[in-house]
């Protein structure tokens, strides 16, 4: 009896710590990514309530855009976005299923790296607001000359959709009109810039 009972024991241990262990896809498992996007908002001045992360290595029918509070220590929004199609300069057959990237002026591919929210602006996209983008890094400092902005788009959908895919943008990482409406409002409650960062 005894022995039947610690099989039993060992079998929901392991169980239970398998289910724990988070896929690079589960908002939980950024613990590196939140941690380095705190000590540089601190380093350069950035808001340190929430900030943005965007993991383009994830299908674009599954939620890839997260919204992370530091302190509650949480993701406390999630949604789709797209990538940009990157099919200007070179052929790129894979485009919707896999992101590639450039900075580069006409390639209409997505950059990777952390970029400062900037100004709230008028779109003729989506609910008609957008927000510029200013590169901090090599591989995105031209995002103000490209019009990458963070906008949202009619064609995005609101939920997951998986095994299909979402439409492509220029580059833009554009997100639906009610997780934009979301993402606006949001943006308005602090007045320190917000942490955008785009990996992959």
């Amino acid at each position: 009896m005894y022995k039947t009972l610690l099989i039993l024991f060992l079998v929901v241990f392991s169980c239970s710590n398998n289910a724990e262990k988070p896929t690079k896809n589960e908002p939980n498992s950024y613990l590196n990514q939140h941690s380095e996007a705190l000590k540089y908002c601190r380093l350069y001045n950035f808001s340190e309530d929430f900030y943005f992360l965007i993991d383009l290595s994830i299908h674009s029918g599954k939620n890839r855009f997260f919204v992370y509070d530091f302190n509650n220590q949480s993701v406390i929004k999630q949604g789709l976005v797209t990538h940009g199609s990157c099919d200007v300069l070179e052929l790129n057959p894979t485009k919707y299923e896999k992101a590639k990237f450039s900075n580069k002026n006409n390639s209409h591919c997505s950059s990777l790296g952390k970029y400062k929210i900037g100004k709230r602006d008028y779109s003729s996209w989506g609910i008609n607001i957008k927000y510029w983008l200013d590169g901090l890094e090599n591989s995105n400092s031209n995002a103000r000359n490209r019009v990458v902005v963070l906008h949202s788009w009619n064609a995005v959908s609101e939920t997951e959709i998986y095994p299909n895919v979402s439409p492509l943008s220029w580059g833009c990482p554009a997100v639906s009109n009610k997780f934009m409406q979301w993402l606006d409002t949001k943006l308005q409650t602090t007045e320190k810039p917000i942490l955008l960062w785009i990996i992959k």
